[in-house]
């Protein structure tokens, strides 16, 4: 076996373990929480049929590919929810050397492609990564949707927290699917806050 295979293979090998990494979110159903390999396939998805509600064109093979490497730092750094309490700079540095280390062990070539990707995705400055950060937050607001608002119990969030949290980065990238869930938040909210 060649060392590039041999590499990319282990990578992947590596990679399985993001489906032992759990989220604060349960799966729409609500049967249990769900976990960051299927958080990431389901954005990708979402971005395969969403990409028309981009607020400006983009790029869907490279948001895809966003969306599936976005949360492999998890691995090393676990899930940080959006509503719970950390650190964020602290956060950010143990996400930089999870980084290091994921990226590093693919053949230099494809290593440095998936980390400007990872990079570009997290500073959300392209129309492809400030889409792909939309889409990251839609999905557990539709999970919490589904499951009878579970995490934003959990966590005891406010529908301000959920706006300024969540909704200001969905309407930057996607706001027609912003306008079409605030409704139904704003029920949620009413109803049970």
């Amino acid at each position: 076996m060649t060392d590039r295979i041999a590499r990319q293979l282990a990578f992947l090998t590596e990679a399985d373990k993001l489906k032992s990494v759990l989220r604060a979110t349960t799966l729409c159903h609500d049967a249990r929480f769900e976990n960051s390999g299927e958080h990431s396939w389901h954005i990708a998805l979402y971005a395969l049929v969403m990409a028309e509600h981009a607020v400006t064109p983009v790029n869907i093979d490279r948001v895809i590919k966003m969306l599936l490497i976005h949360d492999l730092v998890e691995i090393d750094a676990g899930d940080n929810p959006i509503h719970g309490n950390h650190d964020p700079v602290e956060m950010a540095a143990v996400e930089q050397a999870a980084a290091d280390r994921l990226f590093g062990m693919l053949p230099d070539d494809q290593g440095r492609e998936l980390r400007a990707l990872w990079e570009e995705f997290e500073a959300a400055q392209t129309d492809d990564a400030v889409f792909a950060k939309s889409l990251d937050r839609v999905q557990p607001l539709i999970a919490n949707l589904e499951s009878g608002g579970r995490s934003w119990i959990d966590y005891d969030v406010t529908r301000d927290q959920v706006e300024t949290r969540v909704g200001t980065k969905v309407q930057r990238g996607a706001p027609a699917i912003w306008a079409a869930i605030k409704t139904r938040i704003d029920t949620w909210f009413a109803e049970n806050r």
